[in-house]
Formats: structure tokens, sequence, C-alpha cells
């Protein structure tokens, strides 16, 4: 596809926590879709990740590239107001502007203790949790947001774990865990409210169960092997792979009437069903259907009709 054909060629985003999973399918697939993405973590090559694993957001920026877009990774705790800061101060001096923040920060999986409440799970792994999950959000929004909507149409995307509608009702692993999830979904709702004055729309959205590079190594898997996982978990067989969820950011931000989600809670499944795209493998597995219908109501494994 030309450059003049890619949907997103001209326009700039920033994928805050794009070193793995959800954060790198997304800066991947706003990169094939033409748009320079700025890909930001903790995790470098000259940086080892906390969590001893070996992606870097050089790799993403690289994949972002080679899927035709133009990736630039930068080192950014989002944690560290003044880093944040630095990083849309030069993405203003770069760029000019920005049209799409993404804000995928987590890396709380090592934390959450499944199960315990919360006077049996460790508190100080506990209040971390809620650091990475909420102060960064906000930390990200309060500096990059100032930016988004200095030219109209922008779009700002929380990712979180769930609908507002399935965790409302759903109690989601610890109470810990189960706030950082709820509160990336209302962060969705109530940046809306406030980017709806300047021609911005805000969006929660969730991926599925996500073969993500850890969700694979944890069953001793690969991508092209997953379906091996199934004889130790059945209704993995709804999963859906990083690249499912960046299809429907994608879509989002080549929609002209994208202002229609404003506020709005939303998933990767439910997207695919309005705008057509699909998973890698050519299916658009609707995981979170499939966990109410299925999965939570004790039934056996069976994905026809949801994939």
């Amino acid at each position: 596809m030309s450059a003049e054909k890619l949907p997103l060629a001209g326009k700039v985003a920033l994928v805050a926590g794009a070193t793995r999973g959800a954060g790198r399918g997304i800066a991947i697939e706003l990169g094939a879709a033409g748009a320079t993405v700025y890909a930001t973590g903790r995790t470098t090559r000259e940086q080892p990740s906390e969590y001893r694993r070996p992606e870097t957001i050089e790799e993403t920026a690289e994949l972002v590239t080679a899927a035709g877009g133009v990736g630039i990774a930068v080192a950014v705790d989002h944690l560290v107001p003044s880093q944040v800061e630095r990083l849309v101060d030069r993405i203003r001096s770069e760029q000019g502007g920005l049209d799409v923040l993404v804000n995928d920060i987590w890396g709380g999986e090592h934390l959450t203790e499944w199960g315990k409440p919360v006077w049996e799970h460790d508190l100080g792994k506990g209040l971390r949790i809620l650091r990475l999950a909420i102060d960064t959000h906000l930390i990200t929004a309060h500096y990059a947001l100032p930016l988004l909507i200095e030219r109209p149409g922008g779009l700002h995307v929380e990712l979180t774990d769930g609908t507002t509608e399935y965790n409302a009702s759903n109690y989601r692993i610890s109470p810990f865990y189960d706030l950082a999830k709820v509160a990336a979904n209302r962060m969705g709702w109530v940046h809306a409210q406030d980017l709806a004055k300047h021609d911005a729309t805000s969006v929660a959205l969730t991926p599925g169960w996500m073969r993500s590079e850890m969700m694979l190594d944890h069953f001793g898997v690969r991508e092209d092997s997953w379906r091996d996982a199934l004889a130790e978990e059945p209704h993995f067989a709804i999963s859906e792979t990083p690249r499912f969820v960046g299809r429907a950011v994608a879509a989002l931000a080549t929609d002209p009437d994208r202002a229609r989600w404003n506020g709005s809670s939303t998933s990767s499944g439910e997207l695919a069903k309005v705008y057509g795209f699909s998973d890698v493998d050519g299916s658009r597995p609707d995981a979170w259907r499939y966990m109410v219908e299925v999965q939570d109501a004790g039934k056996p494994a069976d994905v026809a009709g949801y994939r």
C-alpha cells in the first residue's frame, strides 16, 4: 500500500506501555495504518525488564516501522512526572502535535495475588498495582491530553481488562486488581466529558483473553502452537492475539465518526463486529460474550458462534 493510501499517514500516536502485549499489538497496527508511533516503556536493550523478559521498546519500534509506520522508542517511567513531561515536549518539538494517545501502562501481573481478600493480599504489592495502573495513566493524561486537543479529532484510549458492564457484576481476581481495572474504565468515561468540548474522543477498551508473550509462556506454547494449551485450559480457545485489539484501536483512529464512541466502554470483539476487521488468523473472537454465556455459565468450552 502506498504512503498516500495509508489512512493514518501523517498522524502521530503515543502508545504508553508498548513494550509487549496489547501495547505492542496496538503500536504495530497503528504503524500498519501509516502512523508515526512513539512507543514508551521502562524496558530497553540497556535496561532489563523487572519481569526478566526479552521484549524491549526498541523492538516494538522496529516492528512498527516494519509494518509501514515510523516507530520511535522512548524510555519513560510513567510514574515520574518529569519524564512524561519531557516526552510530551519532545513529541511537540518533533511532530508539532498528537493525534492518538493510548494509555496501556500496566506491569502488575507479577504483583497480583489471585483470589486473596484485602487482608491476605500483600499490601505493598497491592498499592504498587494501583500506582502502576492508575497514577501512571493520570500522569500521562495530564501532560499528553493538552497536546492532543490542540488539533481537532484526537483519540484517547484507556486500555483495561473487562468492560464496565462486566466488571460491575464480576469480582476481578483481587481487590487491588479489581479497582485498577474498574478505574481505567472510569477514566475513559471521565476524560470523555472533558475531551468532548475539544472535538476529541475518549474510549475505554478491553481485549479478550489475549495471547500475549507472557500468556504463551505461561502455557509453554508459541503463537503457532497455541492450541496445544487447550488440553490444560479448554476456554483458551476463545483467545486472541495482541494485534486484534491493535486493529480495534486503528479502526477507531481511522473512523471519521469515532465521536459516537465517546465515553463508551467497549471490547475488541465488539468493535470487530462494527468495523469488520479480523484477527491475524481471520477469525473474530467475541471473548466477553463468550465469558458470560459459556465460561461463567459453567458450560463446556465451545467457541462455535463466538469466533
